[in-house]
């Protein structure tokens, strides 16, 4: 039951906002009582926080299955990104800033996690690219993968980038290319351009 309500509640939560989806909602989606809940769960703090950790646990899993396919380090970039994207409903409800905003605490302790997560990945996907000559390799390392980090970190504040004016699929795909326009060679330019191209006439069919 346990992991039927932390499910439930995750998708809720995705779908509706963590600050919106009250207990009742929970148990009215589940067709239980709310004690049942209170079984588990002390209170909504706690729901979010194991919602947030199963998110990341689940997130980190299929980021590792992408990276054993061993793609082209450019190609694997948009294919995190999509994923990622599925994995958070697109987030539609903008999950990590109203973490941010409203559960302070839990977000703090998820951070370290995420920037682990996210170095891991980047700085493997750099040293992959530089080996294979798609991106140049007098970049600093070091100095990218944190400067990713923080790109996919600033976009989700809605006072810098507001939702009238942004969606979060374009704010995606705008610092993905910017980062990688940076970064790429000519020969990795010239599978971004393929890329960015086929990703055009998708989105226009």
């Amino acid at each position: 039951m346990k992991e039927a309500i932390q499910n439930t509640a995750t998708n809720l939560f995705l779908r509706l906002g963590f600050k919106s989806v009250t207990m009742d909602d929970i148990a009215e989606e589940m067709g239980i009582s709310k004690k049942t809940i209170y079984a588990h769960y002390s209170n909504k703090s706690q729901l979010i926080e194991g919602s947030v950790w199963q998110l990341m646990e689940e997130i980190t899993t299929g980021i590792e299955s992408l990276r054993a396919q061993n793609l082209n380090p450019i190609v694997e970039n948009f294919e995190v990104k999509v994923y990622v994207q599925r994995m958070l409903k697109n987030e539609k409800t903008s999950p990590q800033f109203q973490l941010k905003k409203y559960y302070p605490k839990i977000y703090n302790t998820i951070s370290n996690k995420k920037f682990e997560v996210a170095q891991h990945s980047i700085i493997d996907n750099l040293e992959r690219g530089i080996r294979s000559g798609y991106y140049r390799s007098n970049i600093s390392i070091s100095f990218v993968s944190r400067l990713h980090f923080a790109g996919m970190l600033g976009v989700k504040d809605k006072n810098l980038f507001p939702e009238d004016e942004f969606s979060n699929n374009k704010l995606m795909d705008y610092l993905l290319e910017y980062h990688l326009r940076a970064i790429c060679t000519p020969k990795g330019l010239e599978v971004l351009e393929d890329l960015l191209t086929k990703n055009k006439v998708k989105n226009e069919i």
